[in-house]
């Protein structure tokens, strides 16, 4: 028993000295970006906003954000299936839900897709979930098939794509889906160029769920990340993009958000408000 109890403690403190090194690490080197107190804010930017995804544990904290914004005049949903929030949103009025199974193919959205400025896309999987092929297609196709659709039907700024992407990635990483991700974020910043769209990559730590979703874990791993900025809340990231669509001349096409970013991102948002 003894035996047991030494083991229990040494893993524990081993777990405590990896958090440590990580909230070193993050605090010393995230936070690229301080957001401009002066920047000019178009409060028509999100007036309609597509949320992808929002069922997710990330998702849902975008969708939190984006209806509880006074800014947003309609919220489109585009998914499989419904939620609480998903039907709580459809009953206020602010919110449609449209039910979707092809996310090759958006045809079936070409009579709103026009009217959407912002998206914010937090649709996606883990990669030990799915084969590399299956996680290829969500995470490379299905982005890059919705910002050619949006962009033959919508042709006027202000627009923003907000893509989750995760810390780690990159096309110059050795696993394939920080390479998949990586990707995608080039391509979509390259199918915006020079058309009005400006496309954020949100490259965050740990996304922790919404209160209705979240239980004692995620809250007792927000603490112990909170010191390294490794750590937002969902609702937040949120914001921080709501925040970053506003701001139509500050950040351009491309730019990549780390998870500091967004946590001063939304703490802008949050003032404010």
């Amino acid at each position: 028993m003894k035996i047991l109890k030494n083991i229990a403690l040494g893993l524990l403190l081993a777990f405590v000295a990896l958090i440590a090194v990580i909230d070193v690490w993050g605090y010393l080197s995230l936070g690229k970006i301080t957001p401009d107190p002066d920047a000019f804010r178009d409060s028509t930017a999100n007036s309609v906003v597509m949320v992808f995804g929002a069922t997710g544990s990330v998702g849902d904290g975008l969708l939190k954000a984006a209806l509880e914004d006074p800014e947003v005049r309609k919220v489109y949903v585009v998914t499989r299936r419904s939620s609480p929030r998903i039907d709580a949103g459809v009953a206020s009025g602010k919110l449609e839900m449209r039910l979707h199974r092809d996310f090759t193919d958006y045809a079936p959205l070409a009579d709103i897709l026009a009217d959407v400025n912002t998206v914010l896309w937090g649709l996606g999987t883990s990669s030990l979930q799915v084969d590399e092929e299956t996680f290829t297609h969500i995470h490379v196709d299905f982005p890059i098939a919705f910002v050619k659709a949006w962009l033959a039907r919508r042709t006027t700024a202000p627009m923003a794509f907000h893509y989750v992407t995760g810390m780690g990635t990159g096309e110059d990483e050795s696993a394939r889906w920080a390479q998949d991700k990586g990707r995608a974020e080039r391509l979509v910043a390259e199918l915006a160029a020079d058309t009005g769209l400006r496309t954020f990559a949100y490259r965050s730590a740990f996304v922790r769920p919404t209160a209705e979703q979240a239980g004692f874990a995620a809250y007792l791993l927000q603490g112990l990340l909170y010191p390294g900025k490794m750590v937002i809340p969902a609702r937040d990231l949120g914001r921080a993009m709501l925040e970053i669509s506003a701001r139509t001349e500050e950040l351009p096409n491309g730019t990549l958000i780390d998870n500091a970013d967004s946590i001063a991102y939304a703490a802008a948002y949050r003032d404010r408000k």
